[in-house]
C-alpha cells in the first residue's frame, strides 16, 4: 500500500506509480475535515479520486468527534476504497490543535470517534497510529482492541513513539504482537525504503505493507517487489529516470493545482533525485525555479550535460 503522505499522496503520484503497474492500495494525503466540509478552495484536489478509486483509501484528520464522522461520511459517498482515521500525525502544530496523535491520549474518546465515524460510513474503515506515547504494548494492545470492538476494520501501525523521528529504527516487532492480539488485519509501516524491504516485511507476520518516502524515491518499487519471486526488474536506467521526472511534472500540471505546483514538485524531487549520482545538486537547481516550466528545463539540462548519470 502507498502510505498517506502530506503533500505528496496525490493523484500525480498515484498516477506516477500507477504506470508501473501500481500496487493494491493507496492511501490520500491526510484531508482536513473542517476544512473538507467547509468547502475549502482546494478540497476537490484532496477527494480526487483517479486513477483507480477502487483502490483509493481517503485519510481523514481532524480533532473534533462529529466532524471527523461527518467527513467520513461524506467521503465515502464517493467511489473510493475506504475512510481512513489518522491519528499517528506528530507536526506540532497537528498535536496541539488535538488532531493526529492526540487521539492516543484516551481510549475511549478514540473509540467514541470511531464508533461515529462508523456510524456514518459504509466504507471499511482503518485506523493509523503510532505505538503512542511510551513503549507500552498492553497500553497500545488495549486502545487497538477499543477501537477494534467500535467498528474499526484495518489498523496501520508505524511503530515509532510519538516524539521520535525517522532515524529512529522502527519496531517492526510490535506489527506482529499487535497482530497477535486483534481479530481485525494489521498492516505496518516504516523503514520500507526497497523493493527487498517491501518484500520481507510483505513475507512477515502481519496481513499488509505500507511504503511511503521509498515509494516517492523509487515509483517502481511495488513493481520490484512483485518481480522477486519470478523475473528480476531491471533498474531503471538515466533515460528512464529523466523520462519520470518529466512524467511526474506533466502529470502534477494536470491534477494539481497551479498554487501547489511549485511546492509539491520540489517536495517529490527531494527524494526522487536520490537516484541520481549529483542528486543534491540537482535538488538545488529545481529548488531555484518557479515554475513547472522552469524546473523541466532544469531536469532536461542536467540529464544532457552530465554523461551516465544514474
Amino acid at each position: 500500500m502507498l502510505a498517506p503522505m502530506a503533500e505528496l499522496g496525490h493523484r500525480a503520484l498515484r498516477e506516477l506509480i500507477e504506470g508501473f503497474g501500481g500496487c493494491d492500495e493507496y492511501f490520500s494525503e491526510m484531508i482536513s475535515a473542517g476544512a473538507f466540509l467547509d468547502g475549502g478552495p482546494f478540497e476537490k484536489w484532496y477527494a480526487e479520486t483517479g486513477p483507480r478509486p477502487e483502490k483509493l483509501v481517503f485519510q481523514v484528520v481532524g480533532s473534533d468527534e462529529e466532524t471527523i464522522a461527518r467527513a467520513a461520511g461524506e467521503l465515502g459517498r464517493l467511489d473510493c476504497a475506504g475512510i481512513d482515521i489518522n491519528m499517528g500525525c506528530c507536526a506540532p502544530l497537528i498535536r496541539k490543535a488535538g488532531a493526529g496523535i492526540a487521539w492516543m491520549a484516551s481510549a475511549d474518546r478514540a473509540g467514541r470517534l470511531v464508533g461515529a465515524a462508523r456510524r456514518a460510513t459504509g466504507r471499511r474503515l482503518s485506523v493509523k497510529l503510532r505505538i503512542g506515547f511510551d513503549e507500552d504494548f498492553e497500553r497500545l494492545a488495549g486502545f487497538c482492541l477499543r477501537l477494534q470492538e467500535e467498528g474499526a476494520e484495518l489498523i496501520t501501525l508505524h511503530p515509532r513513539l510519538a516524539d521520535e523521528k525517522l532515524k529512529r529504527r522502527a519496531r517492526w516487532e510490535y506489527v506482529g504482537a499487535l497482530r497477535a492480539a486483534l481479530r481485525i488485519p494489521v498492516a505496518g509501516n516504516g523503514d520500507v525504503q526497497s523493493a527487498e524491504d517491501l518484500a520481507a516485511r510483505a513475507a512477515g507476520p502481519c496481513d499488509a505493507v505500507m511504503s511511503g518516502r521509498g515509494a516517492v524515491r523509487r515509483p517502481w518499487i511495488f513493481a520490484q517487489a512483485r518481480a522477486k519471486g519470478g523475473a528480476a526488474y531491471p533498474e531503471p536506467s538515466a533515460a528512464e529516470i529523466e523520462e519520470t521526472g518529466l512524467r511526474f511534472l506533466e502529470l502534477l500540471s494536470r491534477w494539481q493545482p497551479r498554487e501547489f505546483h511549485a511546492s509539491r514538485a520540489r517536495r517529490f524531487f527531494g527524494f526522487f533525485c536520490d537516484n541520481l549520482k549529483w542528486g543534491t545538486h540537482v535538488k538545488n537547481l529545481l529548488a531555484r525555479q518557479e515554475s513547472l516550466a522552469g524546473m523541466e528545463r532544469a531536469w532536461r539540462a542536467h540529464f544532457a550535460g552530465v554523461e551516465g548519470e544514474a
